[in-house]
């Protein structure tokens, strides 16, 4: 996983984990599954999630990082 993500593709593979969302936040919007919220970055410019954001999503989601691959 270590290429950027854009912020469309990263929603998007966290609504086929079950997530539902996103819903507007104080400072950022989350997806919600269960008890887990985690929340949804907004990136200024160039438009795209570095990975290491994106691992540290994809573990508060508690997915697996090999099933988040198989998404791809």
């Amino acid at each position: 996983m270590p290429k950027p993500i854009s912020r469309r593709e990263l929603i998007r593979r966290l609504k086929a984990f079950g997530f539902a969302g996103p819903f507007p936040g104080r400072n950022h919007q989350s997806m919600r599954f269960g008890e887990k919220t985690v929340p949804i970055p907004n990136p200024h410019g160039t438009n795209d999630i570095d990975w290491s954001l994106t691992k540290r999503i994809i573990k508060q989601a508690g997915i697996d990082p090999a099933e988040w691959d198989k998404l791809a």
